[in-house]
């Protein structure tokens, strides 16, 4: 429990000190960008973590007795953290469309494998909830309540990585059909960030998968996962205000993409 607790107080320093670092670049964006459907997106994937944090803090701090308003609170954080999640990666489901010069049968296979690998998450996800109880914290005088599943492999992990491996093929593909054909700073960024993006993904992915099979009952695996919501909600974020500013000193302009990709 009380590396639950470390974990927690880590974590939310991590992701504050970060929010801190890129409040003048944030401000900006959100001040003279144009309203877009990615500007939304950006606003869900950078402030749900905030939500995710404070349910996080709630729920290994504070006193708490009760099994029901325990599993309550683990509903709300399995919730947050499903969005944290499939917000980060339509980032970039969006990124590969636009790569795909916005072919609609390459965005229809994306969405609907996210959308089977979001409902086997959401339904295995709250099937295990039924497994949470009550501990008291080594603090004298704090309890919290954690979550124990009783499935020893998370499916959500396993499907992401499946997930994962589809887009970065996807984008590798591309890369390499448009190699002599496309050029330009925007399109060669967006590469990249594709690239780097998912190999990072990939990497914690793998490394949930392992930990929730060899460490199933440590805190190791709470450790793996949470990290891997807020670095994925931090990569997304920050590529994206990092993008948005290349194309402002390409083109002068509020428009994002011209390769092309209104839509972002």
């Amino acid at each position: 429990m009380i590396c639950h607790q470390y974990t927690s107080a880590s974590m939310a320093t991590f992701w504050t000190y970060d929010y801190a670092c890129s409040l003048c670049e944030e401000l900006t964006f959100l001040l003279r960008s144009r309203w877009t459907m990615v500007k939304c997106l950006y606003i869900i994937t950078r402030y749900v973590p905030f939500l995710l944090l404070i349910t996080d803090l709630y729920l290994y701090f504070a006193p708490n007795e009760n099994p029901n308003k325990c599993q309550v609170v683990v509903i709300i954080y399995s919730c947050l953290s499903v969005i944290s999640i499939v917000c980060s990666e339509f980032f970039f489901v969006l990124r590969t469309y636009a790569l795909w010069n916005n072919n609609r049968i390459v965005l229809v296979a994306m969405l609907s494998a996210g959308f089977a690998a979001i409902v086997v998450s959401i339904v295995v996800d709250f099937v295990t909830v039924n497994a949470s109880h009550v501990t008291t914290s080594a603090i004298p005088g704090i309890q919290g309540c954690y979550r124990a599943s009783a499935v020893q492999v998370s499916i959500m992990f396993i499907l992401l990585l499946a997930f994962q491996l589809g887009l970065i093929s996807l984008t590798i593909i591309r890369a390499v059909q448009s190699w002599r054909v496309v050029n330009g700073p925007l399109y060669d960024i967006l590469v990249k960030h594709n690239i780097f993006y998912y190999t990072c993904a990939l990497l914690l992915t793998a490394v949930n998968v392992l930990t929730q099979m060899l460490f199933s009952q440590t805190a190791y695996r709470f450790v793996c996962e949470v990290l891997q919501f807020f670095v994925l909600a931090i990569l997304a974020t920050r590529m994206h205000l990092f993008l948005w500013q290349i194309d402002r000193q390409t083109h002068g302009s509020d428009g994002l993409m011209y390769i092309p990709m209104s839509d972002m």
